[in-house]
């Protein structure tokens, strides 16, 4: 139904190549002339000052969640002012034995407009609607739960 571009683009920067020296910064460009810089995790020798491709993973599952659920608050006329979510990835083993984001916790804080908005058993079908329809969710093994803002 649709394609996904991003390039990502690395030069040695380093006179060897070991993988003690080799650079890890890197960047990601999007068609829509975005680019960011990105690196590996501060854990595997990266730049913290750049995005990790788990810090983006997390990001992109959130984002994903948050924007299926303003889609179905829309279409339910429910009118959301704010919306943040402070989600974590948890990297560990996976049931093979290997490193993965085996979970992740989106922690929504929700504003809605006027005096009062949805009971919290609504908002929690909304989540669940909007997990059951989020693209990326539906595109991966982890495992993805809302949980109370911290």
């Amino acid at each position: 139904m649709s394609e996904h571009r991003a390039t990502v683009r690395w030069m040695r920067e380093s006179a060897d190549f070991s993988y003690d020296s080799y650079n890890r910064a890197h960047s990601w460009e999007f068609e829509g002339g975005v680019e960011v810089a990105a690196s590996a995790a501060p854990d595997f020798r990266g730049d913290p000052e750049r995005v990790d491709p788990e810090e983006a993973f997390v990001a992109a599952l959130a984002s994903c969640h948050m924007l299926t659920f303003l889609a179905l608050s829309a279409r339910k006329r429910l009118v959301i002012d704010e919306y943040t979510d402070r989600a974590v990835g948890f990297m560990e083993k996976n049931s093979e034995g290997k490193l993965a984001i085996t979970r992740v916790a989106l922690r929504p804080k929700i504003k809605f407009a006027g005096a009062s908005g949805p009971s919290i058993e609504d908002v929690a079908k909304l989540h669940h609607l909007a997990h059951e329809h989020c693209f990326l969710a539906n595109s991966v093994l982890t495992r993805i739960v809302v949980e109370p803002p911290a």
